[in-house]
């Protein structure tokens, strides 16, 4: 087994690693300056400036891999974007995720990456010139709508939320909330899952429709926060959808093809989500070290207490196991294909959250007083990662699919 990366994965995961050291990284105190003194809930001029110089360095739109070229209908339409495969685009989402907001810089933040796959997977050509195009441009943003307040949406059979045809319309009509995105003044579009068929099969009942977010009948009620993050200018929202009436042409797909397109759209967004939080598990394992390095008590480094050698010690270890498993994972979704490494899929989606909140929490407690307050980033990157034991399915969710497949394996010993 070769673990060495090709000339070509060293490349882009070095000019990502550069971009970060001198663009990105020195502007983190005007980005906090920006949220701290303007309108926090307007975009960024930090941010905004530095897509320019990320795109003509040819990061932009990274997260595409060439596979997904095989749209559900081939027009010919062309995804602007230097196109990466999972693994190689696995090397540089973990130097994005070193810094939170720096993935909006290469157009490759949630959920836009996960829309626009389904836009170019699923959707026809009037709805990708209407849609993917400014998405893929930057000049819009996107929200997906999929959680509901109401239901246990860790199993989204549950969901109530209702898409009913009315001549050449849908009517909606439901509640939803940690709508990613809503809280974006640049957000155009929502994709909505709800129900179209309800009496059908468990996993026909449901469809997945764009939506306009200025359409009448959709309201923002409340912007949410996470640990009393409110992750402005990105946002999660609760959203009521009344009586929202929206073309028919803009169905993905067909009625009761909800779940193909979200199983088309979750696999590579949760191990994006993986990707990064490898890099934030390395930003504070190097906040750590270098916060132990630079103390003293009782008489000597904390670094040379014993109990931190082996808090350090661990965090190496785990950090590398993870990135293994999340590098095979991307591989197998390259060679094999996303359902043939569901399985890697779910154990990167269980391991490296859990993972990543152990170590920012020694960081944490690595930095005293100073790490549970806002003059670090820890307590931040601990209440962002920690969503992500949640986000596109809990942890028990995706054990059990790991341990039925386990027990998969074993099926005669139960005759």
């Amino acid at each position: 087994m070769d673990f060495t990366l090709s000339e070509r994965e060293r490349h882009f995961q070095a000019k990502v690693r550069d971009f970060m050291a001198a663009e990105v990284r020195p502007r983190i105190a005007d980005c906090a300056r920006e949220l701290e003194t303007g309108d926090r809930w307007a975009p960024l001029g930090t941010i905004e400036a530095l897509k320019p110089k990320a795109k003509a360095a040819g990061l932009w739109n990274l997260f595409m891999p060439p596979a997904s070229g095989h749209a559900h209908v081939d027009d010919g339409f062309v995804f602007e974007g230097t196109q990466l495969s999972n693994l190689e685009y696995a090397l540089c989402a973990e130097e994005m995720g070193r810094i939170v907001w720096a993935p909006e810089v290469f157009n490759c933040s949630a959920p836009d990456t996960g829309n626009m796959e389904v836009l170019h997977r699923y959707g026809t050509r009037a709805q990708k010139d209407r849609w993917l195009k400014p998405l893929m441009d930057g000049d819009i943003r996107s929200a997906f709508l999929m959680t509901e307040p109401e239901v246990a949406s860790s199993d989204a059979t549950n969901i109530r939320t209702s898409i009913v045809r009315d001549g050449d319309h849908y009517v909606i009509n439901g509640r939803k909330w940690w709508s990613s995105g809503m809280g974006d003044p640049r957000a155009k579009l929502a994709i909505v899952m709800g129900k179209t068929n309800p009496d059908a099969q468990a996993h026909a009942q449901q469809a997945m429709i764009l939506v306009d977010v200025d359409t009448p009948g959709v309201k923002v009620e409340r912007l949410l926060s996470v640990y009393g993050y409110d992750h402005a200018p990105h946002g999660h929202a609760e959203v009521t959808l009344t009586d929202v009436r929206v073309p028919a042409e803009n169905l993905l797909l067909g009625e009761g093809r909800g779940f193909e397109i979200a199983q088309g759209r979750l696999g590579p967004g949760r191990i994006h989500h993986c990707m990064r939080t490898i890099g934030a598990a390395e930003e504070a394992l190097e906040a750590m070290a270098r916060r132990l390095m630079s103390r003293t008590a009782f008489g000597k480094r904390i670094a040379e207490h014993s109990v931190w050698e082996e808090r350090i010690a661990r965090a190496r270890i785990d950090i590398e196991m993870t990135r293994l498993l999340c590098l095979k994972a991307a591989d197998m979704m390259d060679r094999a294909g996303n359902k043939a490494a569901r399985n890697e899929i779910a154990m990167i989606k269980v391991q490296a959250p859990q993972m990543a909140l152990r170590i920012i929490d020694d960081a944490v407690q690595a930095h005293g007083g100073g790490g549970v307050s806002g003059d670090f980033q820890l307590a931040a990157d601990w209440a962002n990662i920690r969503t992500l034991r949640l986000a596109d399915g809990p942890d028990e969710v995706h054990a059990r699919a790991i341990a039925r497949a386990e027990f998969g394996k074993y099926r005669d010993a139960a005759r």
